[in-house]
C-alpha cells in the first residue's frame, strides 16, 4: 500500500487535499507558501531537491501547467519546473493530475512515468460540476440586489455544470432557460422543466433579451459583441467555461454589461470539499488498480 505521497503546487484545493492525506500517510509538500496550512504533519519544502526520498505517489494540480514547463503554483513566490518533479517519484510510482496537456504528458513520459488525469473520472467530474453550480449561484446572490425566486434565467450549454445548475436554480424558484445544440439536450432541458432555445437561434430569441441572469458553460465565444449588444442593460453574465471562455469580455465592458470570469470555482469557494472529492477520485484509482488507497 502506497504510504509517501509528494503534493506539489495548485490552489486551495490542493492544500485542503495535503491536510487530509497528511492524517493517514507521510506527506510532503512543494510548491506552497507555509503559511497556507493549518496542519503541522504537513512536511514543506521550499525546492524539490531538498525532498529527501522519492515518493509512491505524486499528485499534480488542475491544470498542472498553464505554459507545459512550469508547475501550476498560485501560491507559491517561486517557478517549479516540472522536468525537476520527474526525479520524484519511485519506479512503479503513480502520478497524477487535472487537466493534463500533451506537453505536460510528453515531460512525464519522457522520463517513463505515466501520469493519469483524475478528471477522466466521470465520479469527480460530477461532483465537480456541482461545486461549480454552487460557486456560481453564490455569486449571482452577491452580484444581483434581487432574489433568485422568479429570476428569468439562461443557461449556454448542456453539460454537467448546466444540469448541476439547473438543479440548483430549480430549488430556488428561478424561471429557468437553456440554449444548446443538440436537439437531445433541448429535450432534457424541458424534462427538467425549462425552457428550452437553440443556440443558432439565440441572439434572437426572446431568452437572451429577456434574461436578467446568464450563466454560459461553452468553452468558446458564444457571446461576441454583437450577441451582447441584445441583452438587457443590468443583465449579470457569469462565464463558467475554461479559457478560451465564452464571452467577449472586453466587449461587455465596453457596452457596460456587468460580466464575472469565474474560473477555477471548487478552488475558490469549496476547497475542502473539493480538495476530498480529488482524493477520492485518486483512491478510486489506486484502489482499481491494486495499490491500495491514499
Amino acid at each position: 500500500m502506497p504510504h509517501i505521497t509528494i503534493a506539489a503546487g495548485g490552489d486551495l484545493r490542493f492544500s485542503a487535499l495535503a491536510e487530509q492525506l497528511a492524517e493517514s500517510r507521510t506527506v510532503y509538500a512543494v510548491g506552497f507558501d507555509r503559511n497556507l496550512f493549518s496542519s503541522d504533519k504537513i512536511i514543506l519544502f521550499d525546492s524539490v531537491m531538498s525532498i529527501p526520498e522519492r515518493a509512491d505517489v505524486l499528485i499534480l494540480p488542475m491544470p498542472v501547467s498553464e505554459d507545459g514547463i512550469t508547475l501550476n503554483t498560485p501560491f507559491y513566490r517561486g517557478t517549479l519546473p516540472l522536468s525537476d518533479l520527474t526525479g520524484c517519484v519511485k519506479e512503479g510510482g503513480k502520478v497524477f493530475g487535472g487537466r493534463v496537456s500533451d506537453k505536460v504528458r510528453e515531460v512525464f513520459t519522457g522520463c517513463g512515468l505515466e501520469i493519469t488525469d483524475y478528471l477522466s473520472r466521470e465520479e469527480l467530474t460530477v461532483l465537480n460540476a456541482e461545486a461549480t453550480a454552487e460557486g456560481a449561484v453564490q455569486i449571482a446572490l452577491e452580484e444581483q440586489p434581487r432574489v433568485l425566486m422568479g429570476q428569468r434565467v439562461l443557461i449556454l450549454g448542456m453539460g454537467r455544470i448546466a444540469k448541476a445548475l439547473i438543479r440548483v436554480l430549480s430549488g430556488f424558484g428561478a424561471d429557468v432557460t437553456v440554449a444548446a445544440r443538440k436537439y437531445s439536450d433541448l429535450s432534457w432541458a424541458r424534462v427538467m422543466g425549462c425552457g428550452a432555445v437553440q443556440l443558432s437561434e439565440l441572439a434572437d430569441s426572446g431568452a437572451l433579451s429577456g434574461a436578467e441572469l446568464i450563466f454560459n458553460t461553452v468553452p468558446h465565444i458564444i457571446l461576441d459583441e454583437n450577441t451582447l449588444k441584445r441583452c438587457r442593460g443590468d443583465v449579470l453574465i457569469i462565464d463558467l467555461a475554461s479559457k478560451p471562455g465564452g464571452m467577449d469580455i472586453d466587449a461587455a465592458g465596453r457596452l457596460g454589461l456587468r460580466a464575472v470570469w469565474a474560473l477555477g470555482l471548487p478552488g475558490k469557494t469549496a476547497p475542502v470539499s473539493a480538495g476530498r472529492m480529488i482524493g477520492e477520485a485518486i483512491d478510486h484509482m489506486l484502489a482499481e488498480n491494486g495499490d491500495g488507497t491514499l
